[in-house]
């Protein structure tokens, strides 16, 4: 996570606005301040609202391809495995708190099965802190696709559950340390 800076979009920039979950276009001569870069997507403050910004369009945010936060190395030839798959989870982040969504405790259920083919489903069972979050599509594709890149993994499957509902003891201490709330 970088400190907040302000800087002017070089090009017009798909994003995705904050709480509601909505795709929008923010235009290129627009300045946004950056307020998060944590997980491979950035979060900026702009026209008086909040937008995520995916690795992706970093370059109109300034932000060179090898300087963009990009998720942790896959490792190469393992089959996937559950510690794989957590640490791939820790990789993402609700745009608007500083604690990935495995040290909030979003996430309820985690699991591996075999398929015919040779290869592996991940299933996932995740909740938000809200149950009006417009952004849970977007994290749990966020999180659907990362999984998806790690090895022998042919099919995931993210879904978002409210029972139990989400309550601020459910972060771990990692988290609070990073929330400030220990």
């Amino acid at each position: 996570m970088h400190a907040a800076s302000t800087v002017t979009l070089s090009r017009d920039c798909e994003a995705v606005q904050i709480p509601a979950g909505h795709s929008t276009m923010l235009t290129a001569g627009t300045e946004v301040d950056i307020t998060q870069t944590l997980g491979g997507s950035y979060t900026v403050y702009a026209n008086g609202g909040l937008f995520r910004i995916s690795a992706a369009n970093a370059d109109a945010l300034g932000i060179k391809p090898e300087e963009a936060a990009t998720p942790a190395a896959v490792p190469v030839g393992d089959s996937v495995n559950e510690q794989m798959v957590w640490e791939t989870l820790r990789t993402c982040y609700d745009p608007e708190i500083p604690v990935n969504i495995v040290d909030l405790g979003l996430v309820y259920d985690m699991g591996i099965e075999p398929l015919d083919t040779g290869k592996r489903k991940v299933f996932v069972k995740m909740t938000l802190t809200a149950p009006g979050c417009g952004m849970g599509a977007t994290i749990a594709g966020d999180a659907q696709q990362k999984i998806l890149i790690l090895p022998d993994v042919e099919d995931a499957s993210v879904e978002i559950v409210w029972d139990p509902p989400w309550h601020q003891s459910m972060i771990t201490p990692e988290g609070r340390r990073v929330l400030g709330i220990e």
